[in-house]
């Protein structure tokens, strides 16, 4: 039997380069891709952020003829060896859809200069993984900020799926806030619904939330993430003025209905907007 097509990037590899290339010149907007699963490509005001780029098919080949097959359900969307001028690129914790070697490594030595930020407590396995010297990745833990360039990012604590925590209290789950102007952008991670979260959130007034809906299924055997109600329910919660989905579509095994998210968010009110894999989003920054 023939695998199922691919879903189809709306815009990959130099298209969407020449595209972003194309607006590195705004400062009035910062712009927005998805690259499937939880990675994002930030632009503003010529800097470049990559948020859990994962860029490969590294888990597709490890897991092949396993009982936990991960078949692919998109196409890649970008060429990691293609990215360049990143300034930043950040992991939220060690799973390899949000610290992939296959993906970074190509980045890391292609973009001099390049910062890295990891939560605090996972730097021996991130170097390891990476193959980067101890010192080089910025470690971050909850409570904790960052300033690199034109950004500042705020650590989050994520639940995945628990609040997990090393020897000396640093969390090995994150989210983080990312502050630019007087706009704020929240990318959860992979986390579960907690309630300590809403009031951590709260008072960055989120223009942007970037949450995980494929939710929390045992019989996955995998940890779990919000689903579309709790998306959209934290959205509303932080009154984020917009929230992307993601964490969908990858693997066959663990992904979701974005019309179920689409339905949820329009039944709330909650302003939203599904891309598709490569595509672009522009939202005006605050003054």
């Amino acid at each position: 039997m023939e695998s199922p097509a691919l879903i189809k990037a709306i815009t990959s590899d130099e298209a969407l380069l020449r595209e972003a290339d194309g607006l590195l010149a705004d400062d009035q907007h910062f712009h927005l891709w998805w690259l499937g699963q939880s990675g994002f490509l930030l632009q503003w005001k010529g800097e470049r952020v990559l948020i859990d780029p994962y860029l490969s098919d590294s888990l597709t080949k490890k897991y092949a003829d396993t009982e936990k097959p991960h078949v692919r359900l998109s196409e890649r969307v970008v060429d990691p060896a293609l990215l360049r001028n990143i300034s930043i690129v950040s992991s939220s914790h060690n799973h390899t859809d949000h610290l992939d070697a296959e993906t970074l490594q190509p980045i890391l030595r292609n973009n001099p200069g390049i910062r890295f930020i990891i939560p605090k407590a996972n730097r021996d396995f991130v170097t390891a993984r990476v193959g980067c010297a101890p010192d080089f990745p910025i470690g971050l833990n909850d409570g904790e900020s960052v300033s690199v360039g034109a950004f500042r990012f705020y650590g989050i604590p994520a639940k995945h799926n628990e609040i997990e925590r090393d020897a000396a209290g640093h969390c090995r789950y994150m989210g983080y806030v990312i502050g630019f102007a007087n706009t704020f952008i929240y990318h959860s991670g992979d986390t579960l619904w907690f309630d300590e979260l809403v009031p951590l959130l709260q008072p960055f007034n989120p223009d942007l939330v970037l949450l995980p809906i494929n939710g929390n299924k045992p019989e996955r055997r995998v940890a779990g993430n919000l689903d579309s109600i709790e998306a959209v329910k934290l959205a509303q919660a932080v009154q984020a003025k917009n929230i992307v989905p993601c964490h969908y579509d990858m693997f066959a095994f663990n992904t979701a209905a974005v019309s179920d998210f689409v339905q949820e968010a329009e039944k709330a009110g909650q302003p939203y907007t599904v891309l598709r894999g490569g595509e672009h989003l522009q939202m005006k920054v605050n003054e």
